[in-house]
């Protein structure tokens, strides 16, 4: 329970303005934005499994075992860089 005279979600806000000032911004003003937890670049994640199909078509047409395994193991990176964060205590 709340002690007597302090208000939460005053504090919630507070802390929200802190730690994410363009996220309450964005509440504020009805235009919401992501989190920034959520907010992340994934140019070069793309780029990344764009890399790893070519690489296993390529490991595939020539029968180049080591291509494809590479191949495979880089487009679980740039699966792993594309997924959303995951975590808990959030």
């Amino acid at each position: 329970m709340a002690q007597p005279g302090t208000n939460p979600l005053h504090d919630l806000e507070a802390q929200t303005q802190r730690s994410d000032p363009h996220f309450a911004r964005g509440l504020e003003t009805g235009h919401p934005r992501q989190p920034r937890e959520y907010r992340r670049r994934r140019g070069l994640a793309w780029a990344l499994l764009a890399l790893s199909v070519a690489m296993m078509i390529t490991g595939m047409v020539l029968p180049q075992g080591l291509l494809l395994a590479t191949g495979l193991v880089t487009a679980g990176m740039a699966t792993y860089a594309l997924a959303p964060p995951h975590d808990p205590d959030h």
